[in-house]
């Protein structure tokens, strides 16, 4: 599915079951929470934290479509075409970023 169309998904979602957006503060706010949310559970997946018992069956996907719900609700409230802004910036990451990651040894 095109990201264009994954923004106008949310857009209609959001007008006929949310009612309306949060304001972009909010949006902002909630973005960070789920943020939180998605770095616990790869703290204590895949990093050196203890899983919490209340914590146990934590679902990475589903967190990480929050992020990505927020994430489109404010690039519609703001005017942002995703699939535009996306294309462009993955052009400047292939341009900057080539070389210096072949050559980086660290990835070696």
């Amino acid at each position: 599915m095109k990201i264009k169309n994954i923004q106008k998904l949310v857009h209609n979602w959001i007008i006929t079951h949310g009612v309306r957006y949060f304001d972009v503060l909010t949006n902002t706010i909630l973005l960070s929470e789920e943020v939180g949310e998605v770095s616990s559970i790869i703290a204590r997946n895949y990093g050196e934290q203890s899983k919490k018992k209340n914590k146990q069956n934590k679902d990475l996907g589903k967190e990480l479509s929050d992020v990505l719900f927020i994430i489109i609700c404010l690039a519609n409230q703001t005017g942002i075409d995703l699939e535009e802004s996306f294309n462009k910036k993955l052009r400047e990451k292939t341009i900057r970023d080539h070389i210096r990651h072949h050559e980086n040894k660290k990835l070696k």
